[in-house]
């Protein structure tokens, strides 16, 4: 699969402030004792199972919400939420990868200005629903406390969906992140570990090192922290584009 036109918006925070909203299994992650919050834009493309033909692949927009996480001291990430514009999809990854996949109403276009990208997440049908809470009922009663249940409410309807829309381009010229450097802690997770039952799934990504370019961006709608429980933090966020890389996933396997 190839992804395109992707954005990293990234948040320090109080890993204290953060620690409830993530599983007992997962050790908060920081750097010089912050962590970090942030928020993925992106188009995916030519999606599908190795060896399917071209014909069946798909294409959608998605935009991630997620923290760094260590398990058994290995470096990962842990997905708040993972939003889809592909409705009949989002049901079928969330079964597959364990994660918090919901449909939204996404929009994205290019002009003068840059790329914009807008997400509202949907109300679930009843078996959207059914299918979230198969996968809830096999996570630990850690793992759907928090953030999860608050994104489970509403994506059921309980509360106002969540909705971003932001306006980004890249400013100046392609770097691979040096290995020392912030930049690359926050994008150089290969691994993301998703709690289920009384183990914990990891599934794992491959791809070249992130060709990253500074960026700019302006968010015009951003409640998606509400919806996790948490509030907005006041800072400017670090933000970084890539504008395509191709990658391969595995589906989640119990470590």
């Amino acid at each position: 699969m190839t992804l395109r036109h992707g954005l990293f918006v990234n948040w320090p925070i109080d890993p204290e402030r953060i620690r409830p909203h993530v599983p007992s299994e997962l050790t908060v992650d920081t750097r010089d004792g912050t962590a970090w919050l942030s928020v993925l834009p992106f188009v995916l493309t030519n999606v599908g199972f190795r060896g399917t033909s071209a014909s069946t692949r798909v294409a959608f927009a998605e935009l991630n919400v997620r923290t760094y996480v260590t398990y058994r001291g290995d470096p990962g990430l842990y997905f708040f939420s993972v939003d889809v514009g592909q409705h009949l999809l989002a049901s079928v990854a969330g079964w597959l990868t364990r994660l918090p996949v919901f449909p939204a109403e996404m929009h994205v276009s290019g002009g003068s200005e840059g790329i914009r990208f807008s997400s509202r997440r949907l109300q679930a049908s009843s078996w959207q629903r059914r299918f979230q809470d198969a996968i809830g009922s096999e996570r630990k009663p850690e793992a759907t406390r928090g953030a999860n249940a608050n994104v489970d409410a509403s994506a059921n309807g309980d509360t106002e969906p969540p909705w971003f829309v932001a306006t980004y381009r890249p400013t100046g010229p392609i770097a691979t992140p040096d290995s020392e450097t912030l930049k690359h802690w926050l994008t150089e997770r290969r691994r993301f570990y998703a709690p289920n039952r009384d183990s914990v799934l990891v599934g794992e990504v491959a791809h070249d090192p992130w060709p990253l370019q500074p960026a700019e961006v302006t968010i015009t709608e951003n409640t998606i922290f509400d919806a996790l429980g948490l509030a907005p933090t006041r800072d400017e966020p670090l933000v970084y584009y890539c504008d395509e890389l191709e990658m391969t996933g595995s589906i989640p396997r119990r470590l």
